[in-house]
């Protein structure tokens, strides 16, 4: 039998292996949230205890090895210096979700209560800065708070953005990373996935810059948008320099970790909406395209690692240039929207990309189906995107709040049940 890091290995290099590599909580989009994390530990019969928010963001709660040993998971992931609200997780402390599931989250993570009852979490855990989250009384995470400053179109300055955004990596930063992967490596049998993002030009998520105290420049995303027509020299502007920076980083990062990880994340940018892509091919050939080769390239030349691309939605038009450019892993394969038939895309492109995700629907099947609707939807994607290998389980996407725990443990038996089956 493989290790966990031979099998991901086998299946990233469009192999075989002994059985389907499953992946949980290895990055921000392949994650459970602590909600529903925590549910999922009595499901199994586990002791209760407080579930770390790795991610509060997202609200995604920190995976036990006890939990990865029950559902066989492979892949474990190098977390980033710093959260999206720009802090550190540590010196952890107790809170409570409004559905009163008790987690931890860390000394920085300061929040203030909204007069309507929603709370607001504040960048670098300043409560002198304005509030750049909002989770929604009774909600399940947050939502960037738009702080957008009037525009001067006039004075639009990329290298404003940019160094509010993005920064060399420092010697506690790679001091921090190297302690990980060391650990990681020594310590486990996991594939390791590396924690960058770096390359993720145009990332909606990021634009807003909920991690900076005072953001200048196009934060609304609606403008953001709008700019790539009507201001693209600055959208440019940007990519050019984060690029610069991100080649910097992978260079650093080459460094501290060398080839003890397989898998780098790159980029988190959705391209695709539930009905079509966000912008045209020709856009993103001129933008995207000459900076994501850059970027994959350097990593082509210089590592042993897979380059690993989040892009939600229907995004299946752009697949030819993203093979173009070097990338090497689609997530999170969202078989739901228009154009992202599973069977299409395993027999088109099966053979020059790697599946990572897929596995169910988390918009509807995994959240809102019956167990058995789960199981059937979790035996035909294993049953298409498993053939020939160059395939990771993992539903679409992160497993959302109110999921029922029998749904998830639908899944997770499904996967334990066929994994071996599907990969002959």
């Amino acid at each position: 039998m493989l290790t966990s890091r031979e099998r991901v290995r086998t299946a990233i290099d469009r192999q075989v292996p002994d059985r389907v590599p499953l992946d949980l909580d290895s990055c921000e989009v392949t994650g459970i949230s602590a909600s529903a994390y925590a549910k999922l530990r009595h499901a199994l019969g586990l002791e209760p205890r407080p579930v770390k928010v790795w991610d509060p963001f997202q609200m995604l709660g920190e995976v036990d090895p006890d939990v990865r040993e029950a559902l066989g998971v492979d892949v474990i992931g190098l977390r980033r210096t710093t959260t999206a609200f720009g802090f550190k997780n540590e010196n952890w402390k107790p809170w409570r979700l409004f559905d009163r599931t008790d987690v931890l989250v860390s000394e920085h993570f300061v929040t203030t209560e909204a007069e309507n009852g929603d709370i607001l979490i504040h960048p670098q855990g300043d409560k002198n800065a304005p509030p750049s989250g909002r989770m929604p009384k009774g909600g399940f995470y947050f939502d960037a708070i738009v702080r957008q400053e009037p525009i001067d179109f006039d004075r639009l300055d990329p290298e404003e953005w940019v160094r509010d955004m993005y920064s060399v990596y420092t010697d506690e930063d790679l001091e921090y990373i190297q302690r990980q992967a060391d650990h990681l490596y020594r310590n486990t049998s996991f594939s390791i996935l590396g924690a960058c993002w770096w390359g993720g030009f145009g990332d909606i998520a990021l634009v807003p810059g909920h991690g900076v105290k005072h953001p200048k420049g196009i934060r609304d995303p609606e403008e953001w948008y709008i700019a790539h027509v009507t201001h693209p020299h600055y959208i440019k502007g940007i990519f050019e320099l984060q690029c610069e920076i991100a080649l910097q980083n992978l260079k650093l990062y080459k460094e501290a970790v060398a080839d003890k990880i397989d898998v780098i994340t790159v980029s988190g940018t959705d391209f695709g909406t539930q009905r079509g892509p966000f912008m045209s091919v020709k856009m993103y050939r001129e933008l995207y395209k000459p900076f994501h080769k850059k970027v994959n390239d350097w990593i082509h030349a210089n590592t042993n690692w897979k380059t690993f691309y989040h892009s939600c939605g229907s995004m299946a038009a752009f697949l030819d240039d993203f093979i173009e450019a070097g990338v090497d892993i689609l997530n999170p394969v969202q078989c739901s929207a228009e154009g992202m038939d599973p069977v299409m895309l395993k027999e088109k492109y099966g053979d020059r990309i790697v599946f990572w995700g897929g596995g169910v629907d988390t918009q509807r099947t995994l959240p809102f189906g019956t167990p058995e609707e789960v199981r059937e939807e979790v035996k035909e994607r294993l049953n298409i995107f498993a053939k020939g290998g160059g395939y990771i389980f993992n539903p679409v996407h992160n497993i959302q709040q109110g999921t029922p725990p029998e749904n998830i443990l639908a899944m997770f038996e499904t996967v334990k049940e066929l994994r071996e089956s599907v990969s002959r």
